[in-house]
């Protein structure tokens, strides 16, 4: 009996260390990154590396709100990347509780479909889309990039699995005998069970329009209009000019809302997943 505790406890400290040393692995860029924006480029190449915060942090920033416009190219960020994420959310959402828990003539016609345009890369419908974007007006503007990413298959396919094993068919019957309507099932019966997916979604969407750069840099002509990447790449200097320190500062503040939403967004998961562990 005492050799198994032992054992046990061998095997659990075993964990906790890697663990920790799987933390220190994935904590280092961000380190690094906040290193190199109060460096500047001399010191960022200087070898040993420096391991420690410089002194340029403030210099930085000030090169940096200088340079581009920082501020006003996160607000149309936002914008685009909030205003995509919600069109997502209900859109998606709506077409995976319809495919999950209704069944109508062509279903697996139309999941098949939808699966095959999963698997096609965006890069193949980068032209067409901007011919079509050209033909209704909308190049130059946001709307170009918030109205072609409204919806998409991952998203459906991703809450209609979690939908089928989430949302029970009794509570549909009980709805449906209570005289609930369509929208009154989806909205108060499917949506409050399925808010970790949707967490998740809401996560996952947020920071791929965020980070998106290729269709922004195709799509917004008008200067005003460019999003935060976009800008941060015109920061890159020619003939090996570029000051990286300026350059990694950007980088790390634009993090920030990243990071304000995965911490709402896993609080929400966490939340959620541990009511229905009490529940069980």
């Amino acid at each position: 009996m005492a050799s198994t505790i032992k054992g046990s406890r061998r095997r659990g400290i075993a964990l906790h260390v890697v663990l920790v040393l799987g933390l220190l692995l994935s904590a280092f860029p961000f380190y690094w990154a906040v290193i190199m924006s109060t460096r500047t480029s001399t010191e960022i190449f200087s070898y040993p590396p420096k391991l420690l915060p410089g002194s340029h942090f403030g210099e930085n920033v000030r090169h940096l709100f200088d340079n581009i416009d920082f501020f006003g190219s996160m607000l149309n960020s936002l914008l685009v990347a909030v205003s995509v994420t919600v069109l997502v959310l209900f859109f998606d959402s709506l077409a995976a509780f319809v495919f999950a828990k209704f069944h109508f003539p062509g279903r697996g016609v139309l999941f098949g479909l939808l699966m095959a345009i999963f698997m096609v890369p965006a890069q193949l419908a980068a032209i067409p889309q901007f011919v079509i974007m050209a033909k209704i007006g909308w190049i130059g503007s946001m709307t170009a990039l918030i109205v072609p990413a409204a919806a998409n298959a991952f998203g459906i396919f991703w809450m209609r699995q979690y939908m089928k094993g989430a949302i029970h068919d009794e509570l549909l019957d009980a709805s449906k005998l209570d005289g609930a309507g369509f929208l009154r099932q989806y909205w108060h019966v499917a949506l409050p069970v399925v808010r970790p997916g949707l967490a998740f979604l809401g996560i996952f969407t947020f920071m791929a329009q965020w980070n998106d750069y290729a269709w922004p840099l195709i799509a917004l002509t008008n200067p005003d209009n460019v999003t935060l990447q976009v800008a941060l790449s015109q920061l890159n200097g020619n003939h090996g000019t570029t000051d990286y320190g300026m350059v990694m500062t950007g980088a790390l503040l634009a993090l920030i809302p990243l990071l304000i939403v995965f911490a709402i967004g896993a609080r929400q998961i966490i939340g959620d997943l541990a009511k229905g562990a009490v529940r069980e």
